[in-house]
């Protein structure tokens, strides 16, 4: 089974549908399509959605992501994962990382933890 995504309102609209047209067997979603939060939801709020859904959140939110991360975990909650997206990365690298990372992780292997593209 591979991971499932959720990006933020904030991300580029373009890296679902080339992430889609690649790799129509991963699962990518996005902030305000029908089934998610709806745009302009607080980000403490799209932690707990990705935790009940099983989603890891896709981001570009540097500065205030960890401080919501923290205050989830506090609360007793986890989230699948965050991943933030490399500035220096182009949207093609950065999917790259992405579909790497949705196939060969394990599971709960980004349980509560941002990570940062790339990997290497």
């Amino acid at each position: 089974m591979s991971l499932k995504y959720l990006l933020d309102e904030n991300v580029d609209p373009s890296y679902r549908s080339e992430f889609q047209r690649q790799n129509p067997d991963l699962v990518m979603w996005v902030v305000g399509a029908p089934g998610t939060p709806p745009r302009g939801t607080l980000d403490p709020e799209i932690l707990c959605w990705c935790e009940k859904h099983s989603f890891v959140l896709v981001t570009n939110n540097r500065k205030s992501m960890p401080v919501h991360l923290a205050d989830h975990i506090a609360e007793g909650r986890h989230v699948p994962g965050i991943l933030i997206l490399g500035a220096k990365l182009s949207i093609g690298q950065n999917l790259e990382e992405l579909v790497l990372i949705a196939e060969a992780s394990f599971e709960d292997e980004y349980q509560d933890r941002i990570v940062h593209l790339p990997l290497s």
